[in-house]
């Protein structure tokens, strides 16, 4: 693993499994457990995306979406906190999206997966105000991994730069990071004041999305 090469004094535990199959999950927390003894960081970054009109996506990828991008990050924090809640300065770390944010045509099952990242994270983190556990959400753009290989966009953030944004609001204790500057922050202000406005201008773009959208799939 690359990753075992450029931190050779590091411990990794590698699992392999799926976080939409819930035995996975448990023998994850499990083998962190038995190999660690404890838990500081959890970071729920597993995602798939299926973009279309809704009549269009297949059953499958909706349910998928569902269960890899919502109801598996639910299981991962569900079944690792007894660790979490052992550590004295512990964190969760949940990736949401912008479109955690802005719900956008073609992208109605992804968004309300990201959308209820978003709103599990705050029901998580006063649930767990007793504790000190810190829990964030991240909301990038678009960025370049294989999830956007299918994807038509105009830019798109590395995942350098991501990770560098997340731990830096990590190390602030925000409690999210939305990526994609003033522009982003415009958007989620119009959106959430004047929806009808957002909608709007939505429309005036819908072919051209539609275009950018229709073979993006990365499930």
């Amino acid at each position: 693993m690359a990753l075992e090469e450029e931190f050779p004094s590091v411990q990794f535990v590698q699992i392999q499994g799926d976080v939409s199959r819930l035995d996975d999950v448990k023998k994850a927390a499990e083998t962190i457990r038995n190999e660690w003894g404890g838990l500081d960081i959890l970071v729920n970054s597993a995602g798939v995306v299926s973009a279309g009109l809704l009549e269009d996506i297949s059953d499958d990828d909706i349910a998928d979406q569902v269960n890899i991008n919502l109801t598996g990050l639910i299981w991962m924090t569900k079944y690792c906190l007894p660790l979490i809640k052992e550590s004295r300065d512990a964190a969760i770390i949940n990736i949401s999206s912008g479109y955690g944010y802005l719900g956008m045509p073609f992208y109605s099952v992804y968004a309300a997966t990201k959308a209820g990242v978003k709103h599990f994270s705050e029901a998580i983190r006063r649930e767990l105000a007793e504790y000190p556990v810190h829990v964030m959400t991240s909301f990038p753009g678009a960025t370049d991994t294989d999830m956007m290989k299918s994807a038509v966009v105009d830019s798109m953030d590395s995942p350098e730069e991501v990770a560098r944004a997340t731990i830096e609001g990590l190390l602030d204790k925000q409690i999210e990071v939305v990526m994609g500057g003033p522009k982003r922050e415009e958007q989620i202000r119009l959106n959430r004041e004047q929806p009808l406005e957002m909608d709007k201008k939505v429309e005036e773009k819908f072919e051209a999305l539609r275009k950018r959208t229709e073979h993006h799939r990365a499930m």
